[in-house]
């Protein structure tokens, strides 16, 4: 049991060092640098060509700093997005808003929703023949309009307040957030009625006044800004965030929920730390890191998970009622989902997972049911003749076998058969001493007699 427990243990300390050695060392590489000690002339590209999350977030953080330290001309966001989270593009917002290198917004594809407040907040916005800006509603995760009137008017007075940066008509922004609206605008043709969100072509855009230009090129651009021949530096994700990109996706977060808890129960139940146990750490592993170098996990809910996998652990080895087990349930549950950025996905997910980890962990623990750790706690080994052991010596020879009492019988005592004597009990009757009997009855040690009763 001991040694169980230390198994047990084991592998929470080798979970716990995976995490951090994993998670400290991809925020280095993430934070390290292509570009060199290039300044002078200098103009960053930075891609926004994804769902709006924190993950981003970090990432154009990143990038921004950068851009100032190398002393960079200028910073061209290249904006493709259906937009994502408000709270992210607020902070991004105001990341543009506040940076000290000026900022321009290149809309090459869309910038739908929380991707046209970001360009908003530009201080230019050019755009490409054949793409748009606008229909920024608030949805929900599950892609249903949010009809709260408290929330409307907040992300109303957000987008109107970036568009008022630049001088723009905070009426049309407001137009693309709230479909109810009725707004003029003269140059879209008059009226815009109440009942669909507002989004803008290029040509529309440059008409209201909310594009600079229509570009073709990010050459064009810098043509645009008076910058030709300005060196462009395409300012991309580190190894350690495209991986993340990888990892938090709905697919491969579910494998790796199934090799987790397939390969932590397994190696629980089946003795030896191997392959099972390594892949079950390095998938929570894995999982952990993709959300952190994502921005979307803390080291608080790292922590929360490997509570729950020792609470587990507890359960197995310490009698509790499962209480154990239940509060360690809820905190490994409780770490996966809080690190995840879609909270509601990623309990599907782990449900998902948790299904499919428990057939295959069930047939590797019923295949090696032999080995696994229940043996422990079980005695599986029969003492059997044909082995060798003998428990009592049978007593069966004395059936129908007579003696006589030496002793009184009342209704236990002792009788002599031949030259052995034997304890022996009666069928309840009282026998006087030196009596003849007769064994009627062997009940394995037991011996049963009864008085012979001469004629």
């Amino acid at each position: 049991m001991v040694r169980g427990m230390l198994k047990g243990f084991r592998l929470v300390m080798l979970l716990t060092v995976l995490l951090a050695a994993a998670i400290p060392g991809a925020a280095v590489m993430a934070e390290t640098s292509k570009t060199g000690e290039q300044t002078g002339n200098l103009v960053y590209v930075v891609p926004v060509r994804q769902t709006i999350e924190s993950g981003l977030q970090k990432f154009m953080e990143r990038a921004f700093k950068d851009a100032e330290e190398h002393h960079a001309a200028h910073i061209i966001l290249d904006i493709d997005t259906l937009g994502g989270r408000v709270d992210a593009a607020l902070g991004i917002g105001g990341l543009v808003r506040e940076s000290k290198v000026p900022t321009t917004a290149y809309v090459h594809g869309k910038a739908i929703s929380a991707g046209s407040y970001i360009a908003l907040n530009a201080g230019k916005l050019v755009m490409e023949p054949g793409s748009s800006i606008g229909a920024a509603a608030i949805v929900t995760q599950d892609g249903k309009a949010v009809e709260d009137a408290k929330s409307i008017a907040y992300w109303t007075g957000e987008m109107k307040g970036a568009a008022e940066l630049n001088g723009r008509n905070p009426q049309i922004a407001a137009k693309m957030v709230d479909k109810n609206l009725v707004i003029d605008v003269p140059e879209l043709g008059g009226v815009l009625e109440k009942g669909k969100l507002l989004s803008l072509t290029a040509e529309e855009a440059l008409k209201v006044g909310y594009a600079d230009a229509k570009v073709s090129s990010k050459e064009d651009v810098l043509s645009f800004l008076g910058l030709e021949g300005a060196t462009l530096h395409e300012f991309e994700p580190s190894w350690a965030e495209r991986l993340a990109r990888v990892l938090t996706s709905p697919t491969v977060m579910t494998l790796l929920f199934v090799v987790g808890l397939a390969g932590i129960a397994i190696e629980l139940f089946v003795p030896g730390f191997g392959v099972p146990g390594i892949l079950g750490v390095s998938g929570f592993a894995l999982y952990f890191f993709g959300h952190y170098v994502a921005g979307f996990a803390g080291v608080e809910d790292i922590l929360l998970f490997v509570i729950g996998i020792v609470l587990l652990i507890i359960e197995i080895f310490v009698p509790g009622f499962g209480i154990w087990a239940v509060a360690g349930i809820i905190c490994l549950m409780s770490g996966v989902i809080m690190a995840a950025y879609d909270s509601s996905r990623a309990a599907a997910s782990l449900g998902v997972g948790f299904a499919l980890a428990i057939v295959v962990a069930g047939f590797f623990i019923y295949y090696f049911r032999h080995k696994g750790i229940w043996n422990k706690f079980i005695l599986r080994e029969e003492l059997k003749t044909e082995l060798g052991y003998v428990s009592q010596e049978s007593k069966d020879r004395y059936l129908g076998q007579t003696g006589v009492s030496l002793t009184t019988l009342r209704p236990a005592g002792t009788v002599k058969i031949g030259d052995d004597r034997i304890d022996v009990v009666t069928e309840g009757e009282y026998i006087e001493a030196r009596k003849p009997i007769i064994v009627v009855k062997i009940e394995g040690t037991r011996v049963v007699v009864r008085e012979v009763i001469e004629p």
